[in-house]
């Protein structure tokens, strides 16, 4: 979020806080992207602030994490203290959340897979209308198409993102008899070392695929350790997974940060994993 933007961000998430009986300060941001998410102080509480137009995906987070609590998943909790909903203050969608405080070490790769292992079978537990991943996947690829909301992607760039996105999608489309709910973008960036074992974080992006498609997110070592993942499938997931990154960066109102970076390694990054998958 733009400065003037973020400031309303913090000021909207204190003043829900604290109708809601929790003492809030001060705010320290812990990620500013078109969404943040803010440390309340004193009374340790994160809170997730996007724009309104995103109301229904935080609704949709709140949904998927009660229903994951409630069959002990692996995954951050919604703040006990408060009523377990979305609130809605001056343009802004809020949802107020555990705050863990992070653990200073990497997660073994063995302990990577077992965290997704027993995610998966709690995702299995639960009753949950989702989008399949390949709904995902077409929304990249309308963002590819449309050359007035990617303007500064270059044609042969725009070949190379739509080829892949249209291509693979159908490829990993065609067996869907192993699919089932999925976390949807479980990066190491998502996923918190806590005294508690590893959490899965930011639930929004829940969807129905492969697990393959989720296990493409984490380095390498992690699928290989995953009983019965198909490693080939892994790849062209990842290539899948770095086309529709790239998507979401070459956008014209993209906020990610250091999003000019990204453009070149993203682009970069799908050449490497179709290489990898013997794919021109």
């Amino acid at each position: 979020m733009e400065p003037s933007e973020l400031r309303r961000a913090v000021e909207a998430a204190r003043a829900t806080a604290s109708e809601s009986g929790l003492q809030a300060d001060h705010a320290i941001v812990i990620h500013n992207s078109d969404r943040v998410a803010l440390r309340l102080v004193p009374c340790d509480v994160l809170a997730r602030v996007a724009p309104s137009g995103h109301l229904a995906d935080s609704e949709f987070e709140v949904e998927v994490a009660r229903r994951l609590a409630a069959v002990d998943a692996p995954v951050a909790e919604l703040d006990p203290r408060v009523e377990a909903r979305v609130h809605a203050r001056d343009a802004f969608a809020i949802s107020l959340w555990t705050y863990y405080a992070p653990v200073p070490a990497e997660i073994a790769p063995a302990d990577h897979a077992d965290v997704f292992l027993r995610h998966h079978a709690a995702l299995r537990r639960i009753d949950l209308a989702a989008p399949h991943v390949t709904e995902r996947v077409a929304l990249a690829l309308r963002q590819v198409n449309d050359r007035q909301r990617s303007p500064e992607l270059s044609d042969a760039d725009r070949r190379l993102l739509s080829d892949t996105l249209g291509g693979l999608s159908a490829a990993i489309s065609v067996d869907t008899a192993g699919e089932q709910l999925l976390h949807g973008e479980p990066h190491p960036g998502n996923l918190l070392n806590t005294r508690r074992g590893p959490l899965f974080v930011d639930l929004a992006t829940c969807c129905r695929g492969p697990v393959e498609f989720d296990l493409a997110h984490a380095p390498e070592e992690v699928g290989q350790r995953y009983a019965g993942a198909d490693q080939s499938l892994i790849h062209r997931c990842r290539a899948l997974n770095w086309a529709m990154f790239s998507a979401w960066r070459w956008r014209r109102d993209d906020q990610m940060p250091d999003r000019r970076y990204w453009r070149v390694e993203g682009l970069s990054r799908v050449r490497a994993a179709l290489d990898r998958c013997g794919m021109d």
